[in-house]
């Protein structure tokens, strides 16, 4: 299986895209125009640069994976040929039930349809495909090129021949995969987001700041990355879809943190606008990525 498309080209289609190519698979990235796409072709090729400067790519493995990568605006063109096709768009279920019923018709009878969701069911998505048995999510972490993660999530008749085929492409691609019976939230996901939402109300009610409540959990409790700086990473948007969707399926334990709904109305919504928990706007580093 050497042929994937991946549809969407934000933070974590760029990331799961290089993943792809780095690994000797011929990737086309997809997404809705031209400028958009060009944007995350750049932003792939300056990623395999600095690889290849770092000494984990050398010149030919670079010249390959260059290569490897092309961008597509057309989904139909996109997808014809792929044996697996990632959908990294927003966490939003009906949007990925379109793309999922829009890829049943376009792709051939064989190839896998994964989702890179963090919370959302590929049962229900399948449920609206002629192939159930072959859609399941791989979720991705940020950034895909660092993170050694993938949860391989099955649906409630997701086939063991897909399961198996999607296990061991994670291994290509250097990854350690975790394989997860589906329910809300999956492993990861369900504890970061308890984490992080206890951590905003912690900030909410004054106990300490934004800074030192990063610092205990990184030094007390050894993670490399505080809870607020991950949110911030993640993105505050995308932190709360997640949060009303468990809060939706799993119960009130999962009811956002004010601040993260009030963060999100003023429009502070982490690394990618410049402010969240942390101001980012004049440069500033506050974790390393």
């Amino acid at each position: 299986m050497k042929q994937v498309t991946v549809v969407g080209s934000g933070v974590m289609g760029k990331g799961i895209a290089y993943a792809f190519a780095t690994s000797g698979f011929n990737v086309v990235l997809n997404d809705l125009s031209q400028e958009i796409l060009q944007k995350a072709s750049a932003d792939i090729a300056g990623l395999m640069e600095k690889s290849h400067q770092r000494g984990f790519l050398s010149k030919v493995e670079l010249e390959a994976a260059q290569a490897n990568l092309h961008i597509e605006t057309d989904l139909s063109k996109a997808a014809a040929q792929a044996e697996l096709v990632v959908e990294a768009v927003l966490e939003k279920i009906d949007l990925k039930i379109n793309i999922f019923q829009q890829l049943d018709e376009i792709c051939l009878p064989h190839a896998i349809l994964a989702t890179n969701t963090s919370t959302m069911s590929p049962t229900e998505i399948g449920a609206q495909t002629s192939r159930p048995d072959k859609v399941i999510a791989m979720h991705f972490f940020n950034p895909v090129h660092k993170m050694k993660l993938i949860e391989v999530i099955r649906g409630l008749d997701t086939s063991e021949e897909t399961v198996s085929k999607v296990m061991g492409i994670s291994r290509q691609l250097d990854k350690e995969p975790v394989e997860v019976n589906e329910f809300p939230g999956f492993v990861t996901s369900r504890m970061n987001c308890l984490i992080g939402n206890e951590a905003m109300n912690m900030l909410m009610e004054g106990v300490a700041t934004a800074k030192d409540i990063d610092k205990a959990m990184k030094l007390g409790l050894n993670h490399p990355m505080g809870p607020l700086e991950l949110a911030d990473l993640v993105g505050l948007d995308t932190r709360l879809r997640n949060m009303e969707y468990l809060h939706h399926t799993l119960g009130e334990k999962y009811r956002p943190c004010p601040l993260l709904t009030k963060y999100v109305k003023a429009g502070k919504l982490g690394k990618k606008s410049g402010k969240g928990f942390y101001d980012y706007s004049k440069g500033r580093v506050v974790h390393n990525v």
